[in-house]
């Protein structure tokens, strides 16, 4: 029999036992247990803790205004990412409802774009470990290193080599940031516990000279390793992680290059409950925007002509969606297939062109001469939607955008490449060269825009729309797999929630303040989906499944470290009498 080590036993609110195996200064420094200065006298007192606080109690209301008032007075983007991570590591419950309550606001601090910038600094801001490093030299000896990470109950994984961080490129082992932000939003937009998630650095190396040469560098000092040395290490990690905590849980892929994205889905999509983001949550949530665009456009989307400016494998993940759900709407795959067009560093993406091609873009390629020019491949294509995913800033010029608003009432113009610095047009750009009538969305946020006296808001085509609630469903269901339909039945339960005032205003999607019951809505889609592919393990099956959801979500607010307490009858003859006692259970 395993007996409990715990010096005190409590319950939470949601009716956990609360078993904390230490006490006194322990528990402030824990950032699970932590409160600040939210600890009751009564709580201070049993705890140890008496006396190393301020003798002030505030409540979570009154640390959320306090924590806010500090954020709001940092100088730049960086040093509010900082504050936020230094709460995240001393306050965990805190943090998570700032971040959920103030989406917002948190968003581009907590990710895109500032998380970019923190990459590029990683070495210079870190201060704690979180998460586990795995390098090259650890090949056979993975397991071990899962097995030092504390947590029993890992249920989310996202995992990163570095090598294509946003659209900045191979930052190596300072992209860190990337997993430990998207596990942040797992927890505040999805409501995953945050010690059931666990952030992974896959240290190969780096081809990034600067990095190499750079004294802050934390990460390996050599070139990247490729090839089947490569391959056995992310064999043996996908097999350990499993191993250590069991077939459903999930890991996510996350910014590895094109030559490993797809290859990597491919070969683990079938044996693992995993996905790749980059891959089917950017697929996913542009198709979501692309759908709510067909209710401002009035047609369907097998009606629409594309051209993809870029061809990795986030535009070969969006144009894969698109013709699944052109198949749908009565197309063949053929015919689906012949309405989408790529451009790319090497040109229009056709069957005989010098440079060539490799991965799933082949599909993509067209019988046509081959054309290096971007502009003279528009002038071809002529699409009615246009969608950047290259990561080269500026490359929708003024004529690209007013030749789209020359072809079509309602061109349909997405910039989806991160960070900021990055996309292929801004905001202003778009509505001013199409006289207001572009629908635009992008992959990093841009601040409301007036034409001729209208506001438009423009909607951010952000995963966060997308991967949170996927996660959750597939957490609390047991998946074993997750297939491209689980993303398909998340797109439209996304674009369903954008209503008729969002459209208004230029939005394809519903306003960031709403996500956390986005994620709730995707959650319930997931799981069905689970249930009707096979790949759901919970049994029985939830009859009420977004009340079921909602009881799986992490609570933000702050749990008591006091036991409940309660007299026997006094017939039983145990009558408390000690006085002492008795005061105590008067404080509870």
């Amino acid at each position: 029999m395993v007996r409990s080590t715990s010096l005190l036993r409590a319950v939470s609110k949601d009716n956990h036992i609360l078993g904390l195996r230490s006490r006194g200064i322990d528990i402030i420094r824990n950032p699970r247990t932590n409160k600040g200065m939210a600890f009751t006298l009564p709580e201070r007192q049993v705890l140890g803790i008496h006396g190393l606080l301020p003798p002030t109690v505030l409540t979570q209301e009154e640390q959320l205004y306090r924590t806010m008032q500090s954020f709001t007075r940092q100088p730049t983007d960086l040093d509010r990412y900082i504050l936020l991570a230094g709460l995240q590591d001393r306050n965990e419950k805190l943090f998570y409802r700032i971040v959920s309550e103030n989406v917002e606001s948190m968003m581009p601090i907590v990710y895109t774009p500032t998380v970019g910038l923190a990459c590029q600094r990683f070495g210079l801001i870190y201060r704690r470990p979180r998460g586990l490093f795995v390098t090259i030299h650890d090949r056979g000896h993975v397991f071990e290193l899962l097995s030092n990470w504390p947590e029993e109950s890992v249920k989310a994984v996202v995992v990163t080599d570095g090598e294509r961080i946003l659209g900045l490129g191979d930052l190596g082992a300072f992209g860190m940031g990337i997993p430990i932000g998207k596990l942040a939003l797992y927890t505040a937009l999805g409501g995953v516990k945050p010690h059931q998630c666990l952030p992974i650095m896959l240290d190969v190396g780096t081809d990034n000279e600067d990095l190499l040469d750079n004294k802050l560098y934390i990460g390996l000092r050599q070139k990247r390793e490729r090839g089947p040395v490569y391959d056995e290490l992310v064999d043996e990690l996908m097999h350990a992680i499993t191993e250590r905590w069991g077939a459903n849980t999930l890991i996510q892929h996350e910014d590895f290059a094109n030559a490993n994205a797809q290859r990597l889905l491919d070969k683990y999509q079938q044996r693992y409950c995993m996905f790749n983001d980059d891959i089917q949550g950017t697929a996913g949530v542009a198709l979501a925007g692309l759908l709510a665009s067909l209710r401002v456009s009035g047609k369907q989307m097998k009606d629409h002509k594309f051209l993809f400016q870029g061809a990795g494998s986030a535009a070969c993940g969006i144009a894969n969606f698109l013709v699944l759900q052109m198949i749908e709407d009565g197309l063949t795959e053929e015919e689906a297939v012949s309405r989408v067009w790529m451009n790319d560093a090497d040109g229009l993406v056709v069957q005989d062109r010098p440079a060539g091609m490799s991965g799933t873009k082949a599909r993509f390629a067209k019988d046509h001469p081959h054309l290096n020019n971007f502009e003279d491949a528009l002038e071809i294509v002529k699409p009615s939607i246009l969608i950047g995913a290259c990561a080269t800033a500026g490359v929708f010029t003024e004529k690209v955008l007013k030749n789209m608003a020359l072809w079509n009432e309602r061109p349909v113009i997405f910039a989806l490449s991160n960070p900021t610095s990055k996309a292929e047009c801004t905001a202003e750009e778009a509505y001013t060269h199409t006289e207001g009538r572009a629908l635009f969305a992008s992959g990093s946020p841009f601040d409301p825009v007036t034409i001729d006296g209208t506001i438009f808001r423009p909607g951010q085509g952000n995963n966060a729309y997308i991967f949170p609630g996927v996660g959750l469903g597939a957490i609390v269901c047991g998946m074993r797999r997750i297939s491209d339909k689980v993303f398909l039945r998340a797109a439209r339960t996304c674009a369903d929630m954008v209503t008729e005032l969002d459209l208004s205003q230029g939005r394809l999607y519903p306003p960031l303040s709403s996500i956390r019951e986005i994620s709730v809505r995707i959650a319930v889609a997931t799981i069905q989906e689970g249930y009707d592919d096979g790949s759901a393990t919970l049994d029985p099956e939830p009859r009420d499944k977004e009340a079921f959801v909602k009881s799986k979500m992490y609570d933000f607010r702050y749990d008591s470290f006091l036991p409940i307490l309660y007299d026997w009858p006094e017939e039983a003859g145990f009558q408390a009498t000690d006085q002492q006692f008795s005061n105590f259970r008067d404080m509870t």
